[in-house]
């Protein structure tokens, strides 16, 4: 694999329940890092699934294809073939160097966008079928309709402010450059909104280049806190026009009221991450609150 011609890109990696809130995201002394716990983003180095297929030749009516990994724990993932032809890498490197035994060593399949738990590690075979077979969890979404949505592999727009965030303390007022990451499985980060007063107005950001497909987005917004208590929070848009729901829009897509969507399990739950600045300059999770 490694005398083939090789592509390196800069992806996220985020389970499907990264954010969830009834964990430590729900708690008011949680920081960005226990908020968005199982994300990440690295360079990753390898052969463009593309590539393979193409090698090989993929006969008419394929439709899937699965990965399986040489050891039990890491389960066989039946993937889209539309997939594979796309944006898929098999990969074996990470940020410069071979993958690490944690992360795969020596091959993992990577698939920009689609929940971190296909992102096979240690891959020994990949077969191509027009069927769906061996599909680990179907991880279903209930929309309001009552209808249920199978298939959903794709995690949506995401954003935090990093700073000032949870745990951090203002030692002064006066101009403050908010800053923090916004991601998508989507693609490109085309907008990044700013609230400074709790989700009544909203403010575009400043994005920061380069921006990549499916990675972190940097953005910037200039504010000048005054010292009154405040709650602050982002929201972005990628190129598909997703964008991120408010807790009450949430709750609605999911037919929730919104006291049981704060106590319920939801995967890919993307609503805003806000932060409490209290006047003394103490910033705390607010979760809920945009």
């Amino acid at each position: 694999l490694m005398a083939l011609p090789s592509v390196s890109r800069p992806h996220t990696v985020e389970c499907n329940s990264d954010g969830e809130t009834r964990t430590l995201r729900k708690l008011d002394w949680a920081t960005a890092g226990h908020c968005f716990g199982e994300l990440s983003c690295s360079e990753w180095t390898g052969v463009p699934m593309s590539s393979l297929l193409d090698l090989v030749g993929v006969k008419k009516g394929a439709k899937w294809f699965y990965a399986s990994a040489a050891d039990e724990y890491n389960q066989t993932w039946a993937i889209p073939l539309w997939k594979g032809m796309d944006d898929a890498i098999v990969a074996y490197g990470q940020n410069g160097e071979p993958l690490r035994i944690e992360q795969g060593f020596p091959l993992r399949m990577l698939l920009p966008g689609f929940q971190g738990t296909m992102n096979i590690k240690r891959v020994r075979r990949i077969k191509i079928t027009n069927e769906l077979t061996l599909f680990h969890r179907m991880y279903a979404d209930t929309r309001a309709d009552g209808k249920i949505t199978w298939f959903r592999m794709e995690m949506p727009p995401q954003s935090c402010i990093l700073s000032p965030s949870g745990g951090h303390q203002l030692t002064r007022r006066g101009f403050q450059e908010i800053r923090g990451i916004a991601w998508s499985g989507g693609g490109k980060i085309t907008k990044v909104e700013v609230t400074v007063d709790g989700g009544k107005t909203w403010k575009e950001a400043q994005i920061q280049g380069p921006v990549h497909s499916k990675a972190h987005t940097r953005f910037t917004f200039p504010w000048t806190w005054d010292g009154q208590e405040v709650i602050i929070a982002s929201r972005c848009t990628d190129e598909k026009g997703s964008s991120q729901p408010l807790t009450p829009e949430a709750a609605k897509m999911r037919g929730m009221n919104v006291e049981t969507f704060k106590t319920s399990v939801v995967q890919r739950n993307n609503i805003p991450q806000p932060w409490k600045i209290d006047p003394d300059g103490r910033v705390t999770n607010a979760i809920f609150s945009v």
